[in-house]
Formats: C-alpha cells, structure tokens, sequence
C-alpha cells in the first residue's frame, strides 16, 4: 500500500500502522479493469458461491503454482454466462461443467464462461477451473501483496502468502469480490514432504503423494472472506492450548519455526489469553469456534487470516518493539497479535461488501487496540492511548473510498477510524451501552457482509442519538468539524461549522474546575448556559472528542 505523505519522518510514523493490510492507493480516474473486479455485475450476482474446493500444488525451487478449484453455487437468476476472477499472469488450462470442458473468454484480470444451456434460477450446480503459472511475488509484503519464497534461518523454504486489496484471485480462481463469501471450503495444498503446509480451518488429513510431495487438506465450516483465505508453507511445529470462552472451550494452535519454539511457549499465551478475554468482553464470542485459532509463524509482519493468523512481529512487544501512540501504553502488549486477532471480529466475522467501506475493518480494529488496554489496564490508559495516535492522522481524504471500482478510503481509516468510534463513545457516555453496541454488531451481523449504512442506522437505533450526520462528517468528507464560540455580553454561543449540511453533534464543555456538561448544537448559534461561566474559564473536551475550537 501507499501512503501519500510529504515528508520522509511523517511516513516512517505512519507507515506501520497499516500493518494488516496491502490497500494500493491508486488515481480516482478509473478504468474498465477496476470496474471488472469492483462491481458486482449480473455476471457476477447471477450465482451465489457455497463451497470451494481449492486443490494447489506448490513447486517452490520453480515459484510455480498448479491446480483447480471448484465452484459449487446457487442460481439466483436464470443464467448461461458468469465471470470469476483470475489475474493474467496465470493461465486458465480449462473450465470443465459435467465431464465436458467450457469455452471462456478473458478480459483483463475476468474471465467469462459460458454454458451450454441456461441454469435455472434455484439449482445448485458445479463447475472446475484448472489453473497453472508463476503468481506475483510481493516485494514487501504485507504492504503489497502475492506470494512470499523465503528461507527460515537453518536453510529450509518458507513460503506464504498475503493478498488483501491486491486481490485472492493473484493466486486462485474465485469471485474475486467481498460482498459474496463462500459459505464453506476445502484448503487442499501439496508441498515437498519434508515441508508443512498450514491453512484456515481445521487440518482435515494428510496424504503422501507418489511424487514426493504430501498433500494438507485444510476445512473452513464458517464464511469466509477470499482475501483471508492463506497457505504457509514451512518447517513448523505445533503448540496446543486452549481458552475457556463464552461458547465454551476454543481450541488454540501456534504452528512456529522450530527455531521459535521456545519463544513461542511463552510469548503467546501471554498474549492470546487475555486478548480473547478482552475481545469476547466488548464483542461477544470468538466468532469462528468450529475452526479454532490459529497463530502461525510468518515472514512478513502479520495478516488477519481468518483462523489462521499470521504472525511476524518477532516476540516482541509493541510494532516491532515500538509505541506508534508515543505515550507507553502501546509497549506493554503485542501490537500484531491483538490487531490482526481484533480483526476476526471486525473484517473476518463483520465484512465490508465493498472495499470503499474497508474502515468498517480498521476503524474497529484499531479501535480494538484501546479497548485491549481499556480491558487490561484501565479505561483511562485506553484512551490515552486512543489520543496518542491522533499524531498519525493525515485527513487527506474520506475514510469511505467510492464503491464499485475496488477502491479504499484514505489511510486515516486507521487512527482517525479509531479516534471517532471512542467519540461516539464519549457521545454516548454510557460504557455499557456502547459495549453491548459493540456485542451488539457482532450478533446482529454475524457472518455477514454488510455497508456504511448498516453501521451507521445501527449504531444510531441502538444508541439512541441520530448519528447521520456525525458518520458523513467523519467519514464520507476530509475535514473535521469546529466547534465556534463567541462571547456576547457575558453569554457564551456555539455552533457547528461543518462540510455536511445540517451538521449537530453534542459536545461537552465546562468551567474550569467543574464537571463536563453536554450540550446538543447544530450549524445556527446557540446558547450555552453554565453556571459561574467567564470566557477565560471556558473548557471544551478536546482530549475525547476530534475537533476544532474557535473563541471569538
């Protein structure tokens, strides 16, 4: 991904906080292609993906990749043409339907396949793409995507793979789109035998194949999202634990280098336990229970693979043993495992249909991060923490990118993400209500795939304050909102100046030495009454909420 920053020191700050995620900043002057993978054309809606079966063989010495998929999918119209999704660097050898092969066309990173008779809206039927060739090698990963070859320190090949925002169909045939998850699928990954291949799910079996090789079949019961979808190939070893949860035992598995074996002992119960603690406290239970979780040794910092998270952070804590919010608080926990875990919630349990809506993923999941030290160490270290990363804030563009060109917002989607739902929090002064809006989402949501306008009605109905306006602000445009204030013959005024019409949003001011009182303003000047007020004295909690303030 690419930050557009200005000065060299401004993105070695900001840069890291981007950890999970390969979002490619492109120009807003897009083309067929974006539109092809982006929307969700008749091609596309015209069936609804249940199960695949991806069956890959990895040939690590020649970087070469070989194998099918299987779409299994509902009609939901009459249909005798679709798209999927599959980058141009690869080659479709065939698309069979019935023992017989399809003719397919290819436009950019599509591919369409027609039928020989219409589907009728309702039948479940089946198709298989064979595919073959040398996928992208990400350069430096997370921050773009692909593949990964490596070698571990005593020489053995190390490969994985980290794709979100470049796309799940750089390396397989899928639909290629976040608003249709498949409901169910099968890992098959075939890698030299004296490797192990680790995926999402549980490890279903292993077999030996002729050719020197052994094939891991890898089972997701749960939807999942196609960029979540992973292979990790390498000489692992596996560590068993398990977490008492709300649902009941959760299995927990680390598959680490023999080389971070003891390390890893250690490291990440210390982490992985309180984490699920804290998380099922503020969202409810780990949402994929059936499929466990999975910790797995990565080289490259870390991705949020649903089950199977993957881990690059060198037993440290803190971002590669730093504190991005610079007041201490980001020292004392894992910054990898606790985001890239937050994001089981929020993106594997809770997905935006579109990439515009990718804040839906981060705001939380940054967020997350506050709450994680809320839960450990105090509500006031949390939002210390929250604070302190408003440094990183650049409020370049909307958080909310443009839909249906395979695009995300701005950067800020993270921190400023962030920084807005602990104001929402602030506006809602009640903890427990906004912890069960919280619990709330992750229910009412469950496993789907949901919009800006989900969020925002829901956390307006639940709460109880009409959010509209605060989520355009914050969201869908740049700037912040200032709160202007004037003194007028010892009676104080304030208003809202704003981007987004009608703009109201309660804010708390008080007298120095006093206790915060709201008050509900709008974009026309309003009195605020506070007892004992004088102008000097006058306070607005600036710490909790993201504005600016104006004194006339």
């Amino acid at each position: 991904m690419k930050w557009i920053v200005n000065l060299l020191l401004l993105s070695v700050l900001l840069l890291p906080l981007q950890s999970d995620a390969q979002l490619l900043h492109a120009s807003n002057k897009f083309t067929r292609a974006d539109s092809l993978r982006g929307t969700l054309s008749p091609l596309r809606t015209a069936y609804d993906i249940q199960y695949y079966h991806l069956d890959v063989r990895v040939d690590i010495d020649k970087r070469f990749i070989s194998g099918s998929n299987l779409f299994k999918f509902k009609a939901t119209q009459d249909f005798d043409r679709l798209q999927f999704d599959l980058f141009d660097n690869l080659k479709v050898e065939k698309v069979t339907y019935r023992g017989k092969e399809l003719p397919f066309s290819r436009e950019f990173n599509a591919v369409f396949v027609d039928f020989p008779s219409q589907i009728k809206k309702g039948v479940v039927d089946s198709f298989r793409v064979h595919y073959s060739g040398n996928p992208i090698i990400a350069k430096r990963a997370p921050w773009d995507g692909g593949f990964v070859f490596t070698r571990d320190s005593n020489g053995k090949p190390w490969v994985s793979t980290a794709n979100q925002g470049l796309g799940a169909s750089s390396w397989w045939p899928n639909k290629d789109h976040q608003g249709d998850e498949v409901d169910s699928l099968l890992i098959s990954v075939s890698v030299p035998k004296d490797l192990v291949n680790v995926s999402n799910g549980r490890l279903r079996g292993k077999t030996k194949l002729k050719n020197g090789y052994i094939r891991y079949d890898w089972f997701v019961s749960n939807p999942i999202n196609n960029y979540s979808i992973s292979l990790n190939i390498g000489d692992y070893v596996k560590l068993e634990d398990t977490f008492n949860g709300e649902e009941g035992p959760l299995d927990l598995t680390y598959w680490v280098l023999k080389e971070n074996l003891q390390k890893a002992k250690v490291h990440f119960p210390k982490n992985v336990n309180p984490m699920l603690e804290a998380f099922e406290h503020w969202f409810g239970p780990y949402p994929f229970y059936e499929d466990s979780y999975k910790l797995i040794d990565a080289p490259y910092l870390g991705m949020e693979h649903q089950s199977a998270v993957t881990y690059g952070n060198k037993y440290q804590n803190g971002y590669l043993g730093r504190d991005m919010s610079g007041t201490g608080w980001g020292l004392k926990w894992d910054f990898i495992i606790i985001h890239e875990s937050g994001h089981e919630w929020f993106g594997n349990n809770i997905t935006a249909k579109d990439l515009g809506d990718m804040w839906i993923h981060e705001a939380f999941t940054n967020y997350s991060e506050a709450l994680y030290i809320d839960y450990v160490f105090g509500k006031q270290a949390g939002l210390e923490y929250i604070h302190g990363n408003r440094k990183g804030i650049q409020n370049d563009r909307p958080l909310q990118g443009p839909y249906g060109v395979n695009k995300e917002g701005s950067g800020d989607m993270y921190v400023k993400g962030g920084v807005f739902l602990n104001m929402l929090r602030t506006i809602i002064d009640d903890d427990e209500k906004w912890r069960q809006i919280l619990r709330g989402l992750n229910k009412e949501f469950y496993h789907k795939t949901v919009d800006y306008e989900d969020i925002e009605k829901y956390i307006s109905t639940k709460s109880g304050i009409n959010m509209k306006s605060i989520f355009s602000q914050y969201l869908q445009h740049t700037g912040i909102p200032t709160l202007e204030l004037q003194w007028d013959e010892g009676k104080l005024y304030g208003r809202w100046i704003a981007e987004v019409e009608d703009f109201s949003m309660p804010v708390k001011i008080k007298v120095k030495g006093g206790e915060y009182q709201f008050f509900n303003l709008n974009q026309k000047f309003s009195e605020i009454i506070l007892q004992d007020a004088e102008k000097d004295l006058i306070e607005v909690d600036v710490f909790n909420y993201y504005i600016g303030v104006l004194f006339n």
